[in-house]
């Protein structure tokens, strides 16, 4: 698998706060959170837009206070927090599985409740059926634990995310603002659709209900022939060749369209092969333009010598150049450029007005199918911004179960211009506003129907 977007891996046991794992020595601590800032230091692509001093210094405060943390939730917590600080959405700490598995975030027993960032507002868009008529679709959480919402989650959540997009960071500090243990409570306030106000306390708990309001798929392909037809294709994840098979078994029927909807808003990455794969059917292009991808490279000697090494040296000057950006951890090796030739397979090709459905959790993978996409005429995104994160990460073990990665690789458009930080922008952007939630309305799916339509 080239790369993936692992948004908080939520599994579930019986563990209660006060059974979290203290396990790791001081030495341990110490030596995790060296070895986390000295994988950083040596492959991060992104090392030369990271203030080096306050990175350093931050490592030196560090250095304390992993010592002297309570439990190993918290020993992660001082990593998760030093690894934000790098913004970028390829590069994370997780928990050992020990602990990631008593922590939940939408489970409260008898209630589910799963929150979307709306114009800044952490609001319920979706519940288990059995309380939607108890907290409707709409319902703004406006305080937690006595603070509203924005002071929470700038406390408790938004230092913890790592991501390189200001809108991922808005999402996820709500999306995730209730996660955490087992038996944790919440004291909540909400602002109900009709105006008023409820007092809620809830506790994580294993819900047994499953059926949500509204409902969901969450199959890794769907399709299905709309109006006029367009054919409607749902591309969930490039994480497993299944979804290869799957989509070549609609072939047939989707060639019979004289229109199509790709769908990738649920698509948070996996394998950049998958992508192209099914790429190459729906164009008639043979010869098809992939991201640019560059690496860090660190000679050793050639990083010594750039300490001594001024910019005014580099004019003119290759070696002294290669020494002084070294040094300044902004030298790269430029991976040769290979275009992907289709002109030898023998396939039925797939080209006809096509809409490409987009959105925050557009990401990696799903990102690299948008670049093959970017050429063509026939082809328009609708939606908003994806995510806005890739590239090949490096995985290296922590203590007592700990991961971390790091992110080796910068991908651009062949031409040089940089998604990763901005997201690929829409050419006809839909937002998703609180009405269309509470009418349980895809506007976004409206609107490519309307662009085929020619309206």
């Amino acid at each position: 698998m080239k790369k993936t977007i692992i948004l908080f891996l939520i599994i579930f046991s019986n563990l209660t706060y006060g059974q979290i794992p203290n396990k790791l020595s001081k030495e341990e601590k110490i030596y995790g959170l060296s070895k986390f800032w000295q994988e950083v230091n040596y492959n991060f692509v992104y090392l030369n837009k990271v203030d080096r001093t306050e990175w350093d210094n931050q490592y030196k405060r560090l250095i304390s206070e992993v010592q002297n943390t309570p439990n190993d939730y918290e020993y992660y917590r001082l990593l998760q927090k030093f690894c934000a600080s790098l913004k970028d959405g390829h590069t994370n700490v997780w928990f050992p599985k020990e602990i990631q598995d008593s922590i939940l975030n939408t489970d409260f027993g008898d209630y589910r409740i799963f929150l979307s960032n709306i114009d800044g507002k952490a609001i319920i868009t979706k519940v288990n059926k059995s309380k939607k008529d108890e907290l409707p679709i709409g319902t703004e959480i406006t305080k937690i634990n006595g603070l509203s919402t924005n002071q929470y989650i700038n406390q408790n959540v938004r230092p913890y995310i790592s991501t390189s997009t200001q809108h991922i960071l808005d999402d996820w500090s709500m999306t995730y603002m209730l996660q955490g243990f087992i038996g944790s409570t919440f004291e909540l306030k909400l602002k109900l659709p009709n105006g008023k106000i409820k007092s809620l306390n809830l506790t994580h708990k294993i819900s047994e209900e499953k059926e949500l309001y509204p409902q969901e798929n969450n199959d890794i392909f769907e399709y299905r022939l709309l109006e006029k037809d367009i054919a409607y294709i749902a591309l969930n994840s490039f994480t497993s060749w299944d979804i290869m098979g799957l989509f070549s078994d609609k072939l047939t029927e989707i060639r019979k369209a004289k229109k199509l909807i790709i769908d990738l808003r649920k698509n948070g990455g996996g394998n950049e092969n998958i992508a192209r794969e099914i790429f190459k059917y729906l164009t008639n292009d043979t010869i098809l333009y992939g991201s640019k991808s560059k690496s860090r490279e660190n000679v050793s000697y050639y990083k010594a010598i750039g300490k001594y090494t001024k910019a005014s040296d580099t004019l003119n000057n290759n070696w002294s150049k290669q020494a002084y950006l070294t040094y300044h951890d902004n030298y790269y090796y430029d991976f040769p450029y290979n275009s992907y030739n289709t002109a030898n397979m023998d396939i039925e090709r797939i080209e006809m007005p096509t809409a490409i459905l987009i959105g925050h959790n557009t990401a990696s993978a799903s990102e690299d199918f948008l670049i093959y996409a970017d050429n063509q005429e026939n082809m328009t995104k609708i939606g908003e911004p994806t995510f806005g994160s890739t590239g090949q990460p490096m995985i290296f073990d922590l203590p007592n179960g700990g991961i971390g990665r790091v992110c080796t690789k910068k991908d651009t458009y062949p031409d040089g211009r940089e998604f990763v930080g901005y997201g690929i922008k829409p050419d006809i952007e839909i937002k998703t506003k609180l009405s269309d939630y509470m009418e349980n309305r895809d506007v976004v799916l409206e609107r490519a129907i309307k662009h085929l339509n020619g309206k």
